[in-house]
């Protein structure tokens, strides 16, 4: 799929409409050096388009770092919303703080998206897929998630042959993010109250 948004041209300069609110969507990491990477996809979406604008990872920094690429990109609480995947609600056990607790101290308007159970990363899988024809790429600034979404792939058992889940490696946190916000993008399905 990112071959084919190259060469129809989704994968270019992809600037953003300055009336309209930045989404931040974040696969959380930790502190340390063998912590997961923080991973965040800056996007805009413009009707059924969703405009990526911007990717971010880094592993092993603490959350004022990643405030601080937010401020330095423009993306202040005034013209920007953060999405955390479920875990971003829980309180670290030490200082009773949480991702989503520390980022609306901060300013943020945050949504802390339901956990999707059992069958989550299928979800975000099949919802990336079938959200991403809509999807254009400011290339200058998402070269690395690009490379993360291409790398992503399925774990699987060389005895039997069978696919275990997606791979946990270097580009799972990008493509968890990237997933979380075409999940966030599709309406909710299923009766309504």
């Amino acid at each position: 799929q990112i071959t084919e948004a190259r060469a129809q041209g989704r994968i270019g300069i992809v600037p953003a409409d300055p009336l309209m609110t930045v989404r931040l969507f974040c696969d959380i990491g930790g502190t340390g050096a063998r912590a997961d990477a923080f991973a965040m996809w800056a996007a805009q979406f413009v009707g059924l388009e969703v405009r990526v604008l911007n990717h971010y990872e880094a592993v092993g920094q603490p959350l004022a770092a990643h405030v601080t690429w937010l401020r330095e990109q423009g993306y202040t609480p005034d013209r920007a919303q953060i999405w955390l995947p479920h875990d971003g609600a829980s309180n670290e056990k030490v200082y009773d703080v949480s991702y989503a607790s520390a980022l609306k101290e901060v300013g943020y308007k945050v949504t802390v998206v339901p956990n999707q159970g059992p069958g989550a990363a299928k979800s975000r899988v099949e919802a990336a897929r079938r959200l991403f024809p809509a999807i254009r790429f400011n290339e200058s600034t998402t070269t690395g998630g690009l490379g993360a979404l291409g790398w992503y792939h399925e774990r699987k058992d060389p005895i039997r042959g069978i696919g275990l889940g997606p791979e946990h490696d270097w580009a799972s946190h990008s493509a968890d993010a990237f997933g979380l916000m075409c999940i966030a993008h599709e309406p909710p399905t299923g009766p309504k109250p």
